[in-house]
């Protein structure tokens, strides 16, 4: 069993950054590939960005791809996600997964076993 607990979301003006942090605990939880999802009002939940669990592979949605970076440290059990040039339709809750099988690599949410609560980013014009 994984706990994820997200934290860094909050109100920032378009073109400006955030961070986000992914606390993860639980067992061997450095050995989980780990995604980042999003959820703005009204709309389905989309991919964002993944890492693979030795945090050498990344992969992006188009929609983020050169403004955002994930990146990882196994030994503290954090993700990151890094957004730059934030852009109003980035404003939604932004979520962190983990999939149980470490050789994922995947934008399908139903790839992911384990869910964090959530962190709102709101990016104002």
């Amino acid at each position: 069993q994984v706990q994820l607990v997200e934290s860094g979301g909050g109100l920032v003006q378009a073109g400006g950054s955030l961070r986000l942090t992914c606390a993860a605990s639980g067992r061997t939880s450095s050995s989980y590939a780990m995604g980042w999802f999003r959820q703005a009002p009204g709309k389905e939940r989309e991919f964002v960005g993944t890492i693979s669990w030795r945090g050498n592979r990344t992969y992006y949605a188009d929609s983020v791809k050169g403004r955002f970076a994930v990146s990882r440290d196994n030994a503290k059990n954090l993700v990151y996600l890094q957004m730059n040039t934030l852009k109003p339709e980035d404003t939604a809750v932004y979520y962190c997964a983990a999939a149980k099988d470490k050789w994922v690599f995947s934008s399908r949410a139903s790839d992911y076993d384990y869910w964090g609560q959530g962190t709102q980013v709101t990016v104002s014009s």
